[in-house]
């Protein structure tokens, strides 16, 4: 019996089942050598496309050798788990509805690190009450982890020219995770690409963020200016953003794969807050209070309530010119004293005057 629960396919097929089992969508077992996703990294810094993310130049090299991370690493388990919510608005109709506020479909419900993080610990600690003790860790974009391309050598999909994961029966809207482990599991192998001549993504970035088929410049990304970046938003930029307020979605709505995408059945996932078709008006008048309130458990809580102020006044800059907004937006002003947020309301009301 010993022989039994000690064979790395054995090992495999009780993990996969047990995947199913914690709500998890695919599971993929790769090796830890990340070679050509660590070359790819150092020249993607090293052509300054992270912006101010100075976090993804530090650790070394612990990103992208997990064993270095993770000593005793030699294998490693990727789950996947659908996001896109149910019953949700149309996100094409609220982007061309210049009065509502567009989230990202990732941030429409409750914020995925902890859902992610629990259900990996309770699979790995049921392997362990399956075949025995084995030495673990477990990550969900909470670590410095190449999620992505190790993702793409477990075979849960391909990397699209956007950057993100793409799969032929689940599209690219799910999240990933991580356990590293000690176990000598056997490779699933990664999938052929299939995204053959389709530049779609390219094309429809509102921001031409992706410079080149597998590239991007974050600097230009919408989701990095309304996220990652703290500062003031480039003015050339501004007028491209329309009315996404957190993260942006354009590479991912175009995309042909997207129309096998499966909803997710998670019930943190669902919109909450009537986030998913919001009026951008009534966002700009929430309180602090409010902003932490109504986001409390949400991913858009991280960025705090300067930057959500600032990426609300940006969306009503590029609003049609009305005389209610520009009111709204100088009674506004009036009560902020943050030099930032006030900076971009100036901005939008020069455009609101025209």
């Amino acid at each position: 019996m010993s022989e039994i629960l000690t064979s790395p396919n054995f090992q495999t097929q009780v993990l996969q089942h047990l995947g199913k089992m914690h709500g998890f969508d695919a599971i993929g077992i790769s090796n830890i050598d990340l070679f050509e996703a660590e070359q790819r990294l150092f020249k993607w810094l090293h052509s300054n496309y992270h912006g101010t993310m100075t976090w993804m130049e530090r650790h070394g090299f612990k990103r992208s050798r997990p064993a270095v991370l993770v000593p005793h690493t030699l294998s490693i388990i990727s789950v996947r788990m659908n996001y896109l919510p149910p019953n949700s608005a149309d996100a094409v109709m609220i982007l061309n509805h210049p009065t509502r506020a567009y989230i990202s479909r990732y941030a429409l419900g409750r914020d995925y690190h902890k859902l992610l993080r629990q259900r990996l610990e309770k699979l790995a600690q049921a392997l362990q009450k399956t075949i025995g003790p084995f030495g673990y860790r477990v990550f969900t974009d909470s670590a410095p982890v190449l999620e992505k391309p190790i993702a793409v050598k477990a075979g849960l999909g391909w990397m699209g020219k956007h950057t993100n994961i793409l799969h032929r029966e689940a599209g690219s809207w799910f999240f990933l995770g991580e356990i590293y482990t000690d176990l000598p599991l056997p490779e699933t192998g990664a999938l052929e690409s299939h995204c053959g001549r389709c530049n779609a993504c390219i094309e429809v970035c509102p921001t031409q963020a992706i410079v080149a088929p597998y590239v991007l410049d974050a600097r230009r990304c919408i989701s990095y200016l309304t996220i990652e970046h703290t500062g003031s938003i480039p003015l050339e930029l501004r007028p491209l953003m329309g009315n996404r307020i957190y993260g942006c979605d354009d590479c991912q709505l175009i995309c042909p794969w997207n129309r096998f995408a499966q909803t997710s059945p998670e019930a943190d996932f669902a919109a909450r807050q009537g986030l998913d078709a919001p009026r951008l008006s009534e966002l700009l008048q929430w309180s602090e209070a409010e902003f932490l309130r109504k986001l409390e458990g949400s991913a858009i809580r991280r960025i705090g309530y300067e930057r959500w102020l600032r990426n609300i006044a940006v969306a009503l800059g590029n609003m049609p010119p009305s005389a209610e907004i520009r009111a709204l937006l100088q009674q506004r002003r009036n009560t902020i004293e943050s030099e930032l947020v006030r900076e971009h309301i100036d901005w939008a009301l020069t455009r609101q005057i025209g």
